[in-house]
């Protein structure tokens, strides 16, 4: 497999412009790498420090060893996905990360969660066309089983995502929000 540009890759998928076939060819690379690292995850027992090392080669940066994962895990890039401490992530999440993934401190995610980053272009003729659009979760985020959180949202800190929602705004922090199209039930009751 030839060198990437990773830098250009990232700042292309920040863009949000039209992925062309030049990224294209760097997708293709990504994903293979990414379901080598994958079907060792999903494959084989490995206690929670070898998950650490072997998610911090998925996204090509430190995991730190708080975080957590329950097999099976899928994505078809693995680099624009960025964690921070604490973060636990249960068993089979998808998450489309190409347009980049950004999960803060103390994140639960759980069950069958779906990020995607990525949306095809409207017009028939030009249904290949791909546009990345980021994902940013803030800390203490719980996002309940099933959910689908699409590219270009924000979950601001603290909020709650309930179970089998599909998220197609930002949400705003210390709220719960619930439904297809998510929409907001109430603010969270902080009690100190």
């Amino acid at each position: 497999m030839q060198d990437i540009d990773i830098e250009k890759f990232y700042e292309h998928m920040a863009s949000g412009k039209l992925v062309e076939e030049d990224m294209l060819k760097v997708f293709n690379q990504l994903s293979q790498e990414a379901l080598k690292i994958t079907m060792e995850i999903n494959n084989k027992y490995h206690t929670p420090e070898e998950l650490v090392k072997l998610f911090s080669e998925l996204t090509g940066k430190n995991v730190d060893k708080s975080f957590r994962i329950f097999p099976p895990f899928h994505t078809d890039c693995g680099k624009n996905i960025t964690v921070g401490k604490n973060v636990f992530i249960n068993a089979c999440c998808k998450f489309q990360d190409q347009g980049g993934i950004t999960i803060g401190n103390g994140v639960l995610i759980g069950h069958n969660v779906t990020l995607a980053t990525l949306n095809h272009d409207e017009n028939p003729n030009k249904r290949q066309n791909i546009y990345p659009k980021s994902i940013k979760i803030g800390d203490n985020v719980w996002i309940g089983s099933n959910a689908t959180i699409l590219g270009g949202v924000s979950v601001g800190n603290g909020a709650i995502i309930g179970a089998n929602a599909v998220v197609t705004h930002d949400v705003p922090s210390n709220t719960i929000v619930a439904g297809i199209p998510a929409r907001v039930l109430r603010k969270i009751n902080i009690q100190k």
